[in-house]
């Protein structure tokens, strides 16, 4: 039985999904697969860039706040998916060896008027390297609801 529905899932909520610590290996190896920009390969060419040293993709930092919600979230829910977003961001590059905190904020909730089962959660995705942002996203989460 999964101990988190929608009912859970009040505006003005907060989920702590922990600390991350970025793993350059690791950084580089998602680059190479997904986001082959030099940047995100190469010392050299990270230091001539605007980010002045090797800096993550933008898409891999979406994947670790991912991941952390994953664990301390969905891994305790009813999720039933995402229809989808409306804000992706990346106000501050990520590097090598960064402490990355992440949270989850819930913006705005309401029950499917054509699926009584279902709740429709606005989700605020965030990520920081102390106070500094480096990851912002709203999406739509679905839960499964307790009670129909």
């Amino acid at each position: 039985m999964a101990e988190l529905a929608f009912e859970d899932f009040t505006p003005g909520r907060v989920f702590d999904l922990g600390r991350i610590t970025v793993d350059r290996d690791e950084m580089i190896a998602f680059a190479r697969r997904f986001d082959p920009q030099p940047f995100h390969l190469d010392e050299q060419a990270g230091k001539e860039s605007i980010f002045g040293q090797l800096a993550a993709s933008g898409w891999y930092t979406c994947g670790l706040w991912m991941r952390a919600y994953v664990d301390h979230v969905l891994s305790r829910a009813v999720a039933l998916g995402s229809p989808g977003g409306e804000e992706i961001s990346w106000p501050a590059p990520v590097f090598a060896g960064d402490l990355l905190a992440a949270s989850l904020e819930i913006l705005g909730a309401r029950r499917s008027r054509s699926r009584p089962e279902l709740g429709l959660v606005t989700l605020g995705a965030r990520m920081y390297r102390g106070d500094t942002p480096v990851f912002r996203a709203t999406f739509t989460g679905m839960f499964g609801v307790r009670t129909a």
